[in-house]
């Protein structure tokens, strides 16, 4: 269960997101590099253009950030809280409803799926 606070990991993948460098955040894990993102604070930050590719982003706090284009179609989300986060264009796991993401945005609410049905 995700901490009710959240996280400022010292992970240096996370370190260039927090700085606003995603595209060293995309060219590092084009590498191989790996990074863990649950249960961090994302909040407020502009992520456009970020590579969400197969992240494990449970219970990660995006509370106003700027996710417009991303691509989270493989990316974990259970948890995840993106009040007036900016959403357009994003692609979200199948599994998770228009409602959940919907309920997300405006009131905060931890948006819950079981991605175990992925692929069902």
């Amino acid at each position: 269960m995700p901490s009710s606070r959240p996280a400022f990991s010292k992970d240096p993948l996370y370190q260039l997101l927090r700085s606003d460098d995603v595209t060293g955040f995309n060219a590092k894990r084009a590498t191989g590099a790996t990074c863990d993102l649950r249960g961090v604070d994302l909040r407020s930050l502009d992520l456009r253009g970020m590579n969400a590719d197969g992240l494990d982003m449970s219970g990660a706090y995006l509370r106003e950030a700027d996710l417009r284009g991303i691509d989270f179609s493989t990316t974990r989300m259970e948890g995840v809280s993106l009040r007036n986060a900016r959403v357009s264009g994003v692609m979200f796991p199948a599994e998770l409803s228009a409602e959940e993401i919907r309920l997300s945005v405006d009131l905060g609410t931890r948006m819950r799926y079981n991605p175990l049905l992925r692929g069902r």
